[in-house]
C-alpha cells in the first residue's frame, strides 16, 4: 500500500448526508475523481479491498475474490483502453520491426 501522506488521504472521506434514494452519486466516479497519481489509485483500490474484507471476512475465499477482482479489473483495463491505444500508436508511428 502506498503511503500517501495523512492530508492527501482526507480527499477520499465523505461526509455522511442525508440523501433521497435516487441521489444520483455515484461513489466509485466521485473517489476515481479524487485520485491524482498511481498512489492515490493504489491506496483507494488497497482501502476498497480493507472494507471488503472487514465486511465478509479474511479466509482464502476472500481473498482470492480480491485477487481475482484485481487481475479482472486490469485485463479488462488492457483489452479496453491499452491495446486500442497501441494500436492506434502502431497506425500512427509504425509497428516494431520483426526478426
Amino acid at each position: 500500500m502506498p503511503y500517501i501522506k495523512q492530508e492527501d488521504r482526507k480527499k477520499f472521506c465523505y461526509q455522511p448526508v442525508k440523501l433521497g434514494p435516487n441521489s444520483d452519486i455515484d461513489l466509485v466516479k466521485a473517489t476515481g475523481g479524487c485520485c491524482d497519481t498511481a498512489g492515490d489509485l493504489n491506496y483507494a483500490f488497497t482501502v476498497i479491498i480493507q472494507q471488503y474484507l472487514k465486511n465478509h471476512g479474511v479466509n482464502y475465499q476472500h481473498l482470492n475474490d480480491c485477487v481475482g477482482a484485481l487481475e479482472g479489473a486490469k485485463l479488462e483495463l488492457y483489452r479496453r483502453v491499452a491495446a486500442p491505444y497501441e494500436d492506434t500508436k502502431i497506425q500512427e508511428n509504425g509497428d516494431v520491426k520483426r526478426i
